[in-house]
């Protein structure tokens, strides 16, 4: 029998414009940008992946195609960890940034092909722990002004969510009083959680970190500065409430630093960016190793994203609660047959895990032509 190798890798870089601008702490986001890939092997079977490219998905195309995908073509599909060393190897230095970003997206890719290859979901072939459908919370309630709020907080409600996490900025006085007003419009059974983007130094987090604990919020996501390790110990040590971070940082590694330390109580990746399921992984199994919870990030991403993000979800040890983005993204929303991870098909609080082989989806070829970015 022939053996099965690489016989092409595709990137599309993809564009779109969101319905409604989505506001944080760092400024508008008007549009999303990721790169979406093809791996296509010698007996035909394709997996696709994404890669995190907020902005400039064409450069990261470019990457992917003269330095990545080259080293790959003619190899084993299965040999996912030799093919991470060999992409990583590409760039000397600290691991992160473009480069990691894109491997995320070839290596998402080659997961979907072992899944289709084996007839089987990938959360089987990462172990298994026998969940089908994970616990979702609505992402996020946005920096806008309080008509939007109101709006949003009660589309969620409605949609069925028991858990909402809120956008929160400048000035300290307006994010309280957001705090109060999502804690008032919703019941005192739903969970709230908040996320700043770094909007904080320490002493500006130490303020509100202690506001939300004393409306009973259950996380408090990004305060400071990612890089600020010493001042996520010390928020840590003074703070009574959960820290979540980990949607910035990208490898092992990295996470490593922050779970030895106890400063997080929920740690954050983003398969697009970290790594893709091979590294992702890897910062789930630590987790679990330090006992602490882990609650993929999906955010400004699209579908492949979401499908993988679902995949981990159902298979780690220490998964907590998983994001589900309610406002409408064009990446997202129709982009794959079917559609996965949409608060509309909410049932209990819950989202179902694609089972279908591999993530468990098919991209619409006809929406990745009309995002293509030319």
């Amino acid at each position: 029998m022939t053996a099965r190798t690489i016989a092409s890798i595709e990137a599309h870089p993809l564009r779109a414009t969101l319905p409604k601008v989505q506001r944080t702490s760092q400024g508008e986001f008007p549009a999303i940008e990721i790169v979406v890939v093809e791996v296509t092997t010698s007996d035909g079977i394709v997996g696709v992946g994404e890669a995190l490219a907020r902005r400039g998905a064409a450069g990261y195309a470019r990457l992917i195609d003269e330095a990545l995908s080259p080293r790959l073509i003619g190899k084993d599909p299965a040999d996912r960890r030799a093919h991470w060393k060999a992409m990583r190897a590409v760039l000397s230095g600290r691991p992160g940034g473009q480069l990691v970003e894109a491997i995320s997206a070839i290596d998402i890719a080659l997961w979907d092909i072992a899944g289709k290859a084996a007839d089987a979901p990938i959360h089987k072939l990462l172990g298994g722990i026998g969940r089908t459908e994970v616990a979702a919370y609505a992402s996020s309630i946005n920096w806008l002004d309080d008509a939007t709020v109101e709006a949003e907080v009660a589309s969620a409600l409605k949609a069925g969510f028991r858990e909402i996490k809120v956008k929160l900025g400048h000035p300290l006085k307006d994010a309280i009083a957001r705090a109060r007003l999502v804690r008032k419009l919703a019941d005192d059974d739903i969970a709230l959680y908040v996320d700043a983007n770094w909007a904080y130094d320490v002493d500006d987090a130490m303020i509100v970190g202690k506001a939300l604990a004393d409306l009973g919020y259950g996380f408090f996501e990004e305060p400071i500065a990612p890089h600020d390790r010493e001042g996520y110990r010390r928020l840590a040590q003074h703070l009574p409430i959960r820290l979540a971070a980990g949607e910035s940082d990208y490898v092992g590694s990295e996470a490593l630093m922050m779970l030895q330390d106890r400063s997080l109580g929920l740690i954050q990746p983003d398969v697009t960016r970290s790594g893709g399921i091979t590294e992702t992984w890897r910062i789930a199994e630590l987790a679990a190793s330090f006992h602490t919870a882990y609650a993929p990030h999906v955010g400004w991403s699209g579908a492949i994203c979401v499908a993988a993000s679902l995949q981990l979800a159902a298979a780690a040890e220490s998964f907590r609660t998983f994001e589900c983005m309610v406002y409408a993204n064009p990446l997202r929303d129709a982009f794959t047959r079917p559609v996965v991870g949409e608060g509309f098909q909410l049932i209990d609080g819950k989202l179902a895990v694609p089972q279908g082989p591999g993530l468990g989806i098919e991209i619409d070829r006809d929406m990745l032509a009309r995002f293509r970015i030319a």
